[in-house]
């Protein structure tokens, strides 16, 4: 009993599917311009190789999404918890933070925060 409703979900889910992108298909116009199909990459036509070096300050913005990322990540369930952990979860998170604020020193010694 129960196989026979998935088997009707996913003839369903296939039929929908498959209909759309028939309608697709059909609907949509098909005109070719000469720029339809240049690369590009948001909005930007290319201009240069792909292989340039990139600047370390790229490296730099990287690393400073990721940490201070992370740090969402990771705030987000000690704030859900926050009154069950007591002191030692309030002792842990000031580390974690001590941990961001080296991280965050790192990226200003280094230059990550200037912008030119």
């Amino acid at each position: 009993m129960v196989w026979t409703h998935v088997a009707i979900y996913a003839f369903c889910v296939v039929a929908l599917g498959g209909s759309m992108l028939a309608a697709s298909a059909t609907l949509s116009p098909h005109k070719v311009k000469p720029g339809k199909l240049d690369t590009y990459e948001c909005g930007v036509p290319m201009v240069s190789d792909t292989r340039e070096r990139f600047s370390v300050k790229f490296y730099l913005v990287a690393i400073m999404f990721i940490l201070f990322d992370i740090e969402t990540v990771f705030l987000i369930p000690w704030a859900v918890l926050y009154r069950h952990l007591g002191v030692p979860g309030l002792v842990e998170i000031g580390i974690f933070f001590c941990v961001l604020a080296f991280g965050l020193a790192y990226l200003w010694k280094r230059g990550g925060l200037e912008w030119d």
